[in-house]
């Protein structure tokens, strides 16, 4: 049966129902992905968990090794993948404590973070008109609802470069853009799920509002908003997985399919063979 993986932000850093569990340490071509991966049941299903940023704490966003941990979780079988994140709020109705499901991304970071598993010798071009799977968005937003938890169902997610937060200039523009929540992570994951043909959705924690509407957002008042939402993102986490059981049939599974662009016979084969989990069943 195809796994549900779950990478959690700060303060998530395990998933108590979880049973059966084990712990594993996984090797990539890519490096070494944040953490050891914890492995366990829920109600049947297998779940692959890593905490994003290291038990601990210990990883900046722009120090994470997003194509390891995504590589990794698809080594281990993982087709649905779930991102937990702490985020602010460009809108008075979005207020801490509530959950958003964006389901689409402005990339605001400086391009230093890797967000393709390509190049070298191998030209890919995915569709990403729209980052999140839609059909697991509706499934997380429909068990919420069900739930009685407070949540939005569609948002807009500018992933700011960090680590320091916005300056006030920043908050006001990205909230004359339109945008949402802001966030430091999710972009480069929503990308590199696509590119490993996974179904990909953000739980988004929403821990302040920015600097646009307050005093100045700092980590106290982010772990403190935080804290309290990580227990709703478990109970959430919980009814949701046990769905998450069927055969897909959503376009993500075959992302690749008219994607790559190089001709099969002039990848180099040092290539295909890092890549083989990814692009094998195409060549």
């Amino acid at each position: 049966m195809p796994k549900v993986g779950i990478i959690g932000g700060s303060g998530l850093y395990q998933i108590d129902a979880l049973k059966d569990i084990k712990e594993i340490t996984m090797e990539t071509p890519f490096g070494e992905p944040s953490d050891n991966f914890i492995i366990g049941n829920l109600d049947g299903v297998e779940v692959v968990f890593l905490a994003r940023h290291k038990r601990g704490h210990t990883i900046l966003p722009t120090e994470l090794n997003y194509r390891a941990n995504i590589y990794a979780m698809k080594k281990l079988g993982v087709e649905q993948l779930l991102s937990i994140s702490a985020v602010g709020s460009f809108k008075k109705e979005l207020k801490p404590l509530d959950i958003v499901l964006p389901d689409q991304f402005v990339d605001r970071t400086n391009q230093a973070r890797k967000t393709t598993f390509f190049g070298q010798g191998i030209v890919v071009h995915i569709s990403f008109a729209d980052p999140v799977c839609g059909h697991l968005r509706k499934i997380i937003y429909d068990t919420g609802k069900k739930s009685g938890i407070t949540m939005r169902d569609k948002g807009i997610y500018l992933n700011m470069e960090g680590p320091a937060f916005s300056t006030r200039a920043e908050s006001h523009l990205y909230k004359s853009w339109g945008m949402d929540i802001i966030g430091m992570t999710n972009m480069p994951e929503a990308r590199l799920a696509r590119e490993a043909e996974m179904c990909f959705a953000t739980i988004a924690l929403v821990t302040d509002y920015d600097c646009w509407y307050e005093e100045e957002v700092n980590i106290e008042m982010v772990m403190g908003n935080l804290l309290k939402n990580v227990d709703t993102a478990k109970k959430l986490i919980k009814e949701i997985v046990p769905q998450l059981k069927g055969e897909r049939k959503c376009a993500c599974r075959d992302a690749l399919k008219y994607a790559i662009v190089t001709d099969k016979k002039l990848i180099p084969e040092r290539i295909k063979e890092k890549l083989d989990i990814i692009i094998g069943k195409y060549m």
